[in-house]
Formats: structure tokens, C-alpha cells, sequence
């Protein structure tokens, strides 16, 4: 079994719990709340800048050329892939750019990734993917899985993000993320993997947390919404 695999099948409930969740389904099924989506497509767009950094962590880890092409080549997919089509979602659901710009992130957004970034920059290459792995894979899961449900693909609010999560670029770029980890694994053994197998677990819950961020808008309480203000 490759080592991607084991990943998997070792955490195989919690796995499977992204895949059913009632946001994710409301998407297949054309039933989630516009509004929903509209908070998580921002809180998602804040979440990829600091996920592109987190690859961007890898290119700096890397030891050989290819390795950091691959993942120079990861970055890019989601600066101008993924978030294009974030900003491409904006205007139907009345985001404007000012709204990504003056967007605050949550709770759930700023532990995510925030944890993926202490990983990545205190662990190896093999932990930076570890912690980005779970995202990767899964979207590519969900994309195929709702992909498959009738007439999902032509949904006028929820088609295009469900045919990108299923296209073969971005099944492409997960495999080649895949690959990596499989490849950084074979030399490690006991303490090293298990702890590549708790970071793996740990962003597979967070992945849970921020559909049910989605699903329920857990923002910050408007009390504690103070803007910054310069002090003197």
C-alpha cells in the first residue's frame, strides 16, 4: 500500500465525514443557501493565500530541481487557477473586489492555516505535504463525487466550481502532490511517519470545520469586530 494510501484508510471515517457533509452535498445537489457559499467563497479565497504559501514553504525545503518545479507549478495552479475562479464566482454572488480585500478571517481560517504554516516551517518537506494533503485530495474526491450527480455539472451557481474540482488540471496537480508524498515517505519509518499521520489527521478535521464553518457562517462575534485603529 503507498503511503498516500495509508493515510486514507488509517483515518477512513473521519475521511469520509468532508465528503457527506451537508455543505459539500448542498453544492452536488443545488441546494445550498447562496449565502453560504458566498461566505465560504471568501473565507476560502483568504484560506488559498496562505495555503500557496505553505507549497511555497516546499519550493524553499526542496532539495533537487524537479521537486521545486513541481510545486512552483502547484503554487501557480492556485494563484491563477484556483482563485481565478474565485474571483470569476464574485460577481454572481455579489462579492466585490473590495470584499476580498477588506475580508477578515475567521477563526476557523486563521487555525487552519496558521497550523499548516507552523508545520511547514518548522518541520521537512514530507510535513509541508502532510499538511496540504488532505485539501488536495479531497476537493479532487468531492469534485469527482458530485461531478456524478445529475444535472450538478450544469448548475448555474455551483457548476463551474464543481467542474473545477473534477477537471483533469486539477486532478493532475493533486496526483502530482500525491507522487511527492509517496516518494518523500519511503525512507521514513516509526516516530517519523506517525507524526506525518497525526498532521495528516489533524488537517483532514480542520478540512471538517471549515465546511461547518461554511454551512453554519461561524464568524467572529460582532462584538469583537472592532476595526484596527492606529494608536498613539
Amino acid at each position: 500500500m503507498k503511503f498516500s494510501d495509508e493515510l486514507i484508510a488509517g483515518i477512513n471515517k473521519t475521511w469520509r465525514a468532508n465528503h457527506s457533509h451537508p455543505f459539500v452535498q448542498g453544492i452536488g445537489h443545488g441546494t445550498l443557501e447562496p449565502g453560504k457559499f458566498k461566505y465560504y467563497l471568501i473565507q476560502d479565497y483568504l484560506y488559498l493565500i496562505q495555503y500557496a504559501k505553505v507549497y511555497a514553504l516546499g519550493i524553499q525545503k526542496a532539495s533537487d530541481l524537479s521537486t521545486m518545479t513541481e510545486l512552483s507549478n502547484s503554487v501557480n495552479y492556485i494563484l491563477a487557477g484556483e482563485m481565478a475562479l474565485h474571483r470569476q464566482y464574485a460577481e454572481r454572488f455579489g462579492v466585490t473586489a473590495q470584499d476580498f480585500e477588506e475580508a477578515i478571517e475567521a477563526p476557523t481560517t486563521i487555525a487552519y492555516t496558521r497550523y499548516m504554516l507552523a508545520e511547514a516551517q518548522n518541520g521537512s518537506l514530507a510535513h509541508v505535504i502532510a499538511a496540504v494533503l488532505p485539501c488536495a485530495i479531497s476537493y479532487a474526491e468531492i469534485g469527482a463525487e458530485l461531478a456524478a450527480i445529475p444535472g450538478s455539472l450544469e448548475h448555474p451557481l455551483y457548476g463551474d466550481w464543481i467542474r473545477t474540482y473534477s477537471s483533469d488540471d486539477f486532478a493532475k496537480s493533486v496526483q502530482a502532490t500525491v507522487d511527492l508524498m509517496d516518494r518523500l515517505a519511503i525512507d521514513l519509518q516509526g516516530v517519523e511517519r506517525d507524526k506525518l499521520k497525526e498532521i495528516f489527521l489533524t488537517t483532514t478535521r480542520f478540512e471538517y470545520l471549515f465546511w461547518d464553518m461554511g454551512n453554519d457562517v461561524v464568524d467572529w462575534p460582532q462584538n469583537l469586530l472592532d476595526a484596527v485603529t492606529e494608536t498613539v
